[in-house]
């Protein structure tokens, strides 16, 4: 099943070229459930027999990518901070709560999308918190890509390296995801206190108001 699967991403990309590249990946990084692992890695298969560019495999899939991610932000820009607004009471969100959403996002946006993109299962959905807290659209777009842009060079490279074997592409991509998994959780840590150490710094050499 797999097997027809990949024969058939492999066909279509090749027929679609570069757009059914950007297509799919544009599905990928919205709300279907579309794995990037049987898109990418084809293409990049395809570019090792000289069908394809391996430049131009990843530039789509980045585009793609962040395509899909504005079309999430934009649905929950437009329909979830009203939502919640309005029903948030049955969910247990107040409005005060999705000020402290806004307040993170625009403190924090930047490192959580970064980190989001590269995480599995979190990936395809990091742009609606990001969409409801109103994160700023250029710094969403930079770290999008730059999350995206690792993923899909990794995916890409496995394709033209490894071709079309696909338990070894699975088992390959099993480990990359781990030590993503693993990079992420130590990039977080690293950012955590650094940000508590700029804040202690700032409390230091703020002067005392003055009680007159």
């Amino acid at each position: 099943m797999l097997t027809a699967l990949v024969t058939w991403l492999v066909n279509t990309v090749g027929k679609m070229g570069y757009t059914g590249i950007l297509c799919l990946m544009f599905l990928e990084s919205s709300f279907f459930p579309f794995p990037s692992e049987v898109v990418i890695p084809p293409a990049g298969f395809l570019a090792s027999q000289g069908r394809m560019n391996l430049f131009m495999v990843i530039l789509m899939g980045i585009i793609g990518s962040i395509l899909g991610a504005l079309f999430n932000y934009w649905i929950s820009l437009r329909l979830g901070r009203p939502f919640f607004e309005k029903y948030g009471k049955y969910f247990l969100v107040s409005e005060k709560t999705l000020d402290k959403a806004e307040k993170y996002f625009r403190d924090h946006g930047h490192i959580s999308t970064f980190i989001g993109r590269l995480i599995p299962g979190i990936r395809q959905y990091i742009s609606l918190p990001a969409g409801v807290a109103r994160m700023k659209l250029l710094p969403f777009c930079i770290f999008t890509g730059f999350g995206a842009g690792i993923w899909v060079i990794t995916l890409a490279l496995l394709g033209y390296l490894i071709g079309n074997n696909q338990d070894l592409l699975e088992e390959y991509l099993h480990q990359i995801t781990l030590i993503l998994v693993i990079l992420c959780l130590g990039l977080g840590a690293v950012y955590y206190y650094l940000h508590r150490k700029k804040n202690a710094h700032r409390r230091d050499i703020t002067p005392p108001e003055d009680p007159s």
